[in-house]
């Protein structure tokens, strides 16, 4: 808009008053499209930004000229052609701080599947369920009553679904770990060749002075856990290209992930993504590192730079909260998904 407020007063030093009104005409038949435009794209981004989950509270079913009231709780994709007064859509992140729609419930409790094959949340009468209409079963009664007490915590103005980082996973482990199990352990393979854990700084460099020191003292016990543990030693690499493992310690890996439930998936997946190595998660999933030791790994190159330069506040104290509830709530997870 200024460049063309730029461009009309250089044009009305040499133009005529005709040519003036035409400009003005065009110009606000411009403005007016461009703002049409720009409120159907808002509509739509308004009605496209929630997905993922929606709670509906008194669901009823049609069967012919019979109606028949649902009394589960629904976690389910949302429909934009027609929306339900009495539903609440939860966001696709977890993570955006946003609040959705109000508690419609009193009291969170858990129960015996009614197969008696895991356990179910329970908000007031109605039991929860999957997105796809699948009671949210839970392998063990101390995951369940984690589950549950994220659900209580939750205020009576609205629903927060960045607090509740369990049913994020519990979700992910039931709905899309057992559609993409492959296809997630192939991503997990493709990017461990590129382990947080196999690079190391160059020691010549001013800029990274003292980092690889810190990475030989640090990371160089968890490598040689790896060599014990899967017969092979890792490949170290100060390439910005990375390196290659050896065949025989990939394999060992996959073997293990092809091996691991649905939860215990999920959980390796979230810290992966959030630690940029798969070779801490497996640390955690083994026994071998603790949440304070996996967290100071992953932010062992940052913390020196933190030292040397000072933090930022806003960023670097945000980025570490962050990446300590990802990779807490992920251990947590996958401890209590398990059966002893």
């Amino acid at each position: 808009m200024a460049l063309y407020l730029r461009n009309w007063t250089f044009r009305s030093n040499s133009t005529s008053p005709s040519h003036l009104q035409i400009l003005c005409s065009n110009s606000i038949h411009f403005i007016n499209r461009s703002f049409a435009t720009a409120v159907e794209k808002s509509e739509l981004e308004t009605a496209c930004s929630s997905s993922s989950f929606t709670f509906s509270s008194d669901g009823v079913v049609e069967d012919g000229k019979k109606t028949q009231k649902d009394e589960s709780i629904y976690v389910k994709q949302p429909n934009f052609s027609s929306r339900d007064s009495s539903s609440v859509t939860m966001p696709m992140s977890f993570m955006t701080g946003s609040i959705v729609g109000k508690r419609f419930y009193n009291q969170v409790t858990t129960r015996k599947a009614d197969d008696d094959n895991g356990w179910t949340v329970m908000l007031d009468y109605r039991t929860l369920r999957s997105p796809s209409k699948r009671p949210l079963k839970l392998p063990t009664l101390s995951l369940a009553k984690a589950i549950a007490a994220e659900w209580e915590y939750q205020l009576n103005d609205g629903i927060r679904p960045f607090t509740m980082p369990l049913m994020k996973l519990a979700c992910t482990a039931l709905e899309r770990v057992p559609l993409t199990r492959v296809k997630i352990i192939e991503h997990l393979l493709k990017k461990f060749h590129q382990d947080l854990v196999f690079c190391r700084a160059p020691g010549d460099s001013d800029l990274t002075r003292g980092v690889l020191e810190r990475q030989v003292e640090k990371i160089d016990p968890l490598l040689n856990w790896v060599e014990s543990e899967f017969g092979f030693k890792p490949v170290v690499y100060s390439s910005f290209f990375g390196g290659k493992q050896e065949d025989g310690l990939v394999n060992a890996v996959e073997s293990l992930l092809k091996k691991t439930s649905d939860c215990e998936l999920a959980a390796l997946d979230a810290m992966a993504a959030a630690a940029h190595s798969l070779v801490i998660p497996i640390g955690i999933f083994q026994g071998r590192l603790q949440i304070e030791d996996a967290i100071e790994l992953i932010r062992l190159e940052e913390d020196l730079q933190v030292d040397r330069w000072g933090l930022v506040e806003g960023g670097h104290d945000v980025d570490i909260a962050d990446l300590k509830v990802q990779i807490s709530s992920a251990a947590v997870f996958l401890g209590l998904s398990r059966r002893f």
